[in-house]
């Protein structure tokens, strides 16, 4: 990895990003992002040098040479998917971008680069002209959030979202914000406080379970509103959760369970065991108030992959 730093870092001497930082600046914070995800060091190594073959007239062989083929070709992938023109109508077809962009990949490690490249402009897009924002931002929400979202990378999906949301539609982002602390205060702690109850429940009556709970992001939240014409107050699921158990028959009594403790909310029920997704998703779904009146979402999966969801 210091040997990729320094090529990179020779590549790119004299450059300078938007904030006047030295351009290398950019490339160790994407390989930062990239150890943070507990990736391998053939993909760190590509991170630092994800831009030297457009930026710096490197030739694709010469980090093959020095580095291996693996990373010249993650290096090769990330720099061609920035090359591609999404201005176009075709190419922002949100189906027709993930499959070109899967089939150029070949390796998803490309793709989990060019997300945390893209994750890191994103967090710095402040320093761009307005315009460009706009461009990024509505780009960022239209092709890389769900591009993230097909390999599972549901906490970068967020993240991305989030940002390109704050950036399209600042007062928006702030007011619901707002409204999001001021229904709930602590959102962190009332997420704890359920994942335990339920938790709780679901051991006192001997179900094995893996339960995940988080706060729905704010774009998510937002794009309810907007698409399903209601107020903030209508929206139910601000925190959704998750309760993986080891069978259907388990999901079946996790239900029955949840809806004994906590009031279901009327026609928020979709039996996806019974009825599965296109995609062979499988799942129940339910909305119930819990604790001092909050509603949330529960999905009851028996164990599987949860990026199919």
């Amino acid at each position: 990895m210091r040997q990729a730093y320094t090529f990179a870092s020779k590549a790119h001497d004299g450059q300078e990003r938007m904030d006047g930082k030295p351009y290398i600046s950019h490339p160790l914070e994407v390989a930062r992002i990239l150890v943070e995800m507990n990736m391998d060091v053939d993909s760190i190594c590509a991170g630092l040098m994800h831009d030297v073959l457009e930026d710096c007239n490197i030739e694709k062989r010469n980090i093959d040479k020095i580095f291996g083929k693996d990373v010249s070709e993650i290096v090769d992938g990330v720099s061609k998917i920035g090359k591609l023109d999404f201005q176009s109508k075709a190419e922002r077809d949100i189906n027709s971008f993930q499959k070109m962009a899967l089939a150029m990949a070949k390796d998803v490690r490309v793709i989990v680069v060019k997300l945390a490249d893209r994750l890191h402009n994103m967090r710095t897009i402040d320093f761009l002209p307005r315009n460009k924002q706009i461009r990024v931002a509505k780009e960022t929400l239209e092709i890389y959030g769900p591009i993230a979202l097909r390999i599972g990378m549901q906490k970068v999906r967020a993240e991305l979202e989030d940002l390109a949301f704050d950036c399209l539609h600042p007062l928006r982002a702030e007011m619901l914000r707002s409204a999001i602390k001021k229904s709930s205060g602590g959102r962190k702690k009332i997420v704890y406080k359920i994942r335990k109850e339920i938790k709780s429940h679901l051991k006192s009556n001997q179900i094995m379970s893996t339960v995940k709970g988080r706060e729905k992001n704010l774009f998510s939240i937002y794009r309810k509103i907007k698409t399903k014409h209601k107020p903030f107050s209508e929206v139910l699921d601000v925190y959704g959760f998750r309760i993986i158990v080891n069978s259907v028959e388990d999901c079946y009594k996790s239900l029955g369970l949840i809806h004994n403790y906590y009031k279901p909310i009327e026609q928020r029920f979709k039996d996806y065991i019974a009825i599965p997704k296109s995609n062979g998703y499988q799942s129940i779904h339910t909305g119930v108030i819990a604790l001092k009146g909050v509603p949330i979402e529960i999905q009851t999966p028996p164990d599987q992959p949860e990026g199919r969801a």
